[in-house]
């Protein structure tokens, strides 16, 4: 049982802590997350090795784990942000991704879930429904107004730099 839970979770740490930080804007909360995740993973280790496809089980259960968060009183006692620097992610245009995280920060945290699994996990809407717990209309709607909110919280055109360029 040890051997293929660790095999598993070496090899899909990364993974899952990219998907954790754009649920929860923030490495050391998608740290925890990913911490908690795992944990849960390991408990259900039997069934979830059963079920066939671990990345599903293992992408349910993270999201989930933020989920549950998000509904905690925790989260609004305890706030980590800014206490170290963020690792950064190698991007060609850091503006436009640092501005895509803030509006994605200001999303409620399911239609954050949602564009995270339809755009970055990219998973068909009935396989996001399958993960959320809801209908495929509900994992239309809530990306089609995360998307509108997107399109509102970030600038239409690239800022222009200090030597004018974009």
């Amino acid at each position: 049982m040890d051997t293929g839970f660790t095999e598993f979770v070496s090899t899909r740490v990364p993974w899952l802590r990219k998907v954790a930080y754009l649920l929860c804007g923030d490495w050391h909360r998608a740290d925890d997350l990913v911490q908690t995740a795992i944990t849960r993973l390991y408990t259900h280790w039997h069934r979830a090795a059963g079920a066939g496809y671990l990345d599903g089980y293992a992408r349910r259960t993270l999201v989930n784990a933020f989920l549950a968060e998000q509904r905690t009183s925790w989260r609004r006692l305890v706030e980590l942000r800014g206490t170290d620097r963020e690792r950064s992610v190698p991007d060609t245009d850091r503006e436009a991704a640092l501005d895509l995280r803030a509006a994605l920060d200001r999303l409620p945290p399911r239609q954050r879930a949602t564009v995270v699994l339809r755009y970055y996990a990219d998973l068909p809407v009935a396989e996001v429904a399958r993960v959320l717990g809801c209908s495929e209309g509900t994992v239309k709607s809530q990306t089609a107004r995360a998307v509108d909110a997107l399109r509102l919280l970030l600038p239409a055109e690239p800022i222009a730099n200090a030597e004018g360029r974009p």
